[in-house]
């Protein structure tokens, strides 16, 4: 049954948890850099679900390897092994460059998945007691909304209201490498974990070689570095990994988001096997975690990245973006930064413009973003799209902040 964006806004509004501020639009259908909505308005798509649209919306590759295994075999739970799960266990250590991998569904489970690791290594490896094991966070981190997530949130959006909160967490300033070596002198500290560029935070970019330097400080007294790559992985910043920028190699990656091209739930925790063996049997895992869907979705997903060169494509078009960026003379525009093609227009918090107001009207003009922080615009297109395609994007931005100056 076709309805209209106006009944499907108030059908969720009624009946629908009301724990979302959605733009007012109703979206239908997907392809590439574009989603129309019920009525057939194309839009450019420059949020990307979040960077979990990285190779594009359906795209056809990834669609088919999920309609071929869907109509075979979903899900076997891991009671049982299934044919998929090893092949694709060895393809993806071997695509990212670590001995094992410990796959789940969503980004916040892997992120879980990551502390629960580093505890555990911290007790058998590290020696240390028992229950006293620390886990070190940068303040504007934001890696989900389950209970340990928003233990270390700084944001009051995300945790007021829902204590008591996890213990055994410490909390630094991000891109503050004094701190980190001060925190990590605790004995007790058993691991890092941090996000290479901070998203939800509104693309906060460290100072060039902060991670080459956390990485070390780690290292030297014996702390995992645990990088969540989750929004910020996959090709998004120009490089498979945002690490991969500072030749890091971190103890742990959190991957979530685009490892499923945005067509199932998939995220995946790499390191080696000595972190990764000191769980056994039992102790950790998920009723979905490994199914076949998601890994043969999960490798098709990875081929084209590969395949289609997004990594590099998100650099190139990435530095033609904030070039043509530079045009924007609007007095309400603070700043634009960001890293391949994540990147954001700040807002002046003081001034007569509001970031949402910007994003509706890049909305009436056929391009769709969301603020953060209320102030900031996040710009994250589809890593498939092309120069002109990004040029004309661009264009539309730059019309638009002209026409509210006016």
């Amino acid at each position: 049954m076709q309805i209209s964006s106006a009944q499907a806004m108030a059908l969720e509004d009624k009946y629908g948890a009301h724990n979302y501020h959605p733009l007012p639009v109703v979206l239908q259908k997907g392809e590439g850099v574009f989603v129309w909505d019920t009525e057939g308005q194309r839009y450019y798509d420059f949020l990307a679900a979040y960077s979990a649209v990285n190779q594009g919306h359906c795209h056809p590759r990834i669609v088919r390897a999920l309609q071929e295994q869907a109509g075979q075999l979903t899900l076997t739970s891991r009671a049982f092994y299934n044919d998929k799960l090893g092949p694709f266990t060895k393809f993806i250590t071997e695509y990212f460059g670590y001995q094992r991998v410990l796959p789940m569904n969503t980004g916040v489970e892997g992120g879980e998945t990551a502390i629960k690791l580093a505890r555990r290594w911290g007790y058998v490896k590290k020696g240390i007691p028992d229950k006293q094991a620390k886990v070190i966070f940068a303040k504007g981190n934001f890696w989900g909304r389950t209970l340990a997530a928003i233990s270390s949130s700084t944001d009051p959006s995300s945790y007021a209201g829902f204590g008591p909160y996890m213990p055994g967490y410490e909390l630094i300033d991000y891109n503050d490498l004094a701190a980190l070596e001060r925190a990590c002198q605790d004995k007790t500290v058993a691991a890092f974990m941090v996000e290479p560029i901070q998203g939800e935070a509104g693309v906060v970019i460290p100072s060039e070689g902060y991670l080459k330097r956390a990485k070390e400080i780690c290292a030297q007294h014996k702390v995992l570095f645990i990088a969540d790559e989750v929004q910020t992985g996959l090709g998004r910043t120009g490089k498979l990994l945002a690490c991969d920028h500072e030749g890091v190699r971190p103890d742990i990656v959190i991957l979530g988001k685009a490892l499923s091209g945005g067509v199932f739930p998939v995220s995946a925790v790499l390191c080696d096997d000595e972190i990764m063996l000191n769980i056994k049997p039992g102790e950790h895992g998920s009723t979905y975690g490994g199914n076949p869907l998601a890994c043969v979705v999960a490798t098709a997903a990875l081929e084209v990245l590969r395949d289609e060169k997004l990594p590099e494509n998100a650099e190139r078009l990435g530095k033609l973006f904030r070039e043509e960026m530079k045009k924007l003379a609007h007095a309400c525009v603070a700043e634009v930064r960001g890293k391949g093609l994540m990147n954001a227009i700040v807002i002046d918090p003081k001034g007569p413009i509001k970031a949402w107001d910007v994003c509706l009207k890049l909305k009436e003009n056929g391009l769709l973003a969301k603020p953060t922080h209320d102030h900031i615009i996040r710009l994250a297109p589809p890593l498939v799209i092309n120069e002109s395609q990004m040029r004309e994007a661009c264009g539309l931005i730059l019309r638009t902040f002209a026409s509210l100056e006016k």
